[in-house]
């Protein structure tokens, strides 16, 4: 084993081949090519086996990292990916939208000293990937009935995740969710070049032929509250995600073209299922010929930049209001958006859009510098006098970030306790809210974050469910005896 492994110091990085950013701005197909198999076991190999795996302790799933690289490197890929997949719902899936150059490649013992990180994500991606096609992923295997149901709000990753882990241990499990298609944020958030849907749609339609009832388009509050919810099943989990837009509070925010960055990338995901969407064919979701200034500079912004490159519009510029440095995206998809040809102002804010309320027709900005920390120990934007510039812009896409929607009042639960940033209160050692029996999990516990991290979330708060059920089953027995 030992002569595969450690090859770091001989074999260079390399990440798969990206299409060239000409190509791949004409259309939704993802970017970077797979692994060839002799690629992928070569690049496995430079893993050092470190004795503290600090990508597994900073993956959120702590994923078996170092085990199934050695495994691809010596070419036993169905046992890596069971590894890979024994801790994660959704590997392949993972490997394309983690940010694993702030997660376990950013934390690679060989990088730090200087070799470049092992390409964890791309493997991941690659022996998943493989297991479709080899036939190795099977039908979930499903535990001995328990007579119990949970119902799950919500068909993102944390609702999915969560799921999945319920109906493996023998629950009758139901899903709603507002959308038509499965998936939340994975299908309509996430654009096709970074995440093609049948990827997401593989996986949701396995959960289906487990037996889990997916009840989709419905509306919580106005097909059933969540006490008539709460009375047909024996347990509920809330994973609604955050999908609350933060506005952008500037003279002109409220003018004809200036759009939330969610409705623009639901409306390009619809339009690329082949779904009629008036708002993009009347041209207000659609960037064609437009000038576009996306404002924040998180994941979502770099989807939006990146998007509206491929729907052809004229110009596209990213204002945010820190430097690259402080940015909270992936690093690696703001190259890929310079690659194809988006301008980013960096320490730029928004100080009015210009214009009549029947359209936006630029941006005016401020020049920021960066000042002292702020609450969450970053450094604060300070405005820098007479910086003033202009943008031309005939749609503005807001992407400031996501805030938890009013579910007490949309649930028609005013005894649902929320927090004041409106995301439900739990106990983080039961996972339970403060009503019997309803459990979060996901960005509406924690708050936006990230996909890995809801995934986790629906297991601890799957897991926190059997032991809850477990137990009513328990005192239920007594009861009858």
């Amino acid at each position: 084993m030992a002569e595969r492994m450690l090859k770091f110091t001989v074999v260079p990085r390399n990440t798969p081949k990206k299409r060239e950013a000409e190509t791949r701005g004409q259309d939704f197909h993802e970017v970077y090519a797979d692994f060839i198999d002799a690629k992928a076991s070569e690049q496995a190999s430079r893993c050092s086996q470190c004795g503290v795996p600090f990508c597994q302790t900073h993956c959120p799933l702590h994923n078996n990292i170092p085990d199934w690289l050695r495994m691809t490197a010596e070419g036993r890929l169905e046992e890596a990916y069971a590894l890979s997949s024994a801790t994660s719902s959704m590997p392949e899936v993972c490997g394309r939208i983690c940010p694993q150059d702030r997660l376990c490649e950013g934390n690679c013992v060989i990088e730090q000293s200087g070799h470049g990180t092992v390409t964890i994500g791309a493997v991941e991606r690659y022996i998943n990937d493989k297991a479709w096609e080899e036939g190795w992923v099977k039908p979930l295997a499903v535990g001995p009935a328990r007579g119990q149901s949970v119902g799950i709000i919500g068909a993102g990753p944390a609702g999915l995740s969560a799921a999945e882990r319920l109906r493996e241990a023998g629950y009758e499990v139901t899903v709603y969710d507002r959308h038509d298609r499965a998936g939340g944020l994975l299908i309509y958030g996430i654009p096709s070049f970074k995440l093609e849907k049948p990827i997401v749609e593989r996986r949701t339609q396995r959960l289906a032929e487990s037996g889990i009832v997916f009840k989709m388009g419905f509306e919580v509050g106005k097909d059933a509250t969540l006490a008539e919810l709460r009375n047909g099943h024996d347990a509920v989990l809330i994973a609604t995600g955050v999908y609350a837009a933060r506005d952008l509070a500037v003279p002109g925010a409220g003018s004809a073209g200036v759009v939330p960055a969610l409705d623009y990338l639901i409306a390009s995901n619809r339009q690329g299922f082949g779904d009629a969407v008036p708002d993009f064919d009347s041209g207000l979701l659609n960037a064609a010929g437009k000038d576009v200034v996306i404002i924040g500079g998180g994941d979502t912004a770099m989807d939006c930049v990146r998007t509206a490159v491929r729907q052809g519009a004229t110009s596209v510029t990213c204002l945010y209001r820190r430097d690259r440095e402080n940015m909270p995206g992936s690093q690696r998809e703001t190259v890929n958006a310079e690659e194809e040809g988006v301008q980013f102002e960096w320490l730029a804010a928004p100080r009015a859009l210009q214009g009549e309320a029947d359209g936006v027709t630029a941006v005016r900005a401020a020049r920021m510098r960066l000042g002292p920390p702020d609450a969450s120990g970053r450094r604060s934007p300070e405005e820098v006098e007479g910086g003033d510039f202009e943008r031309p812009a005939t749609l503005v896409i807001k992407a400031l970030g996501f805030e938890p929607e009013d579910l007490p009042t949309l649930f028609a639960a005013d005894d649902l306790k929320v927090s004041r940033w409106g995301t439900v209160k739990i106990d983080f050692k039961s996972q339970m809210s403060n009503l019997d029996g309803v459990f979060a999990a996901g960005d509406i516990v924690r708050g936006a974050s990230l996909v890995v991290w809801a995934i986790r979330d629906g297991y601890d708060a799957a897991d926190a469910i059997a032991t809850y059920l477990e137990a009513k089953a328990a005192s239920a027995a007594i009861a009858a005896e």
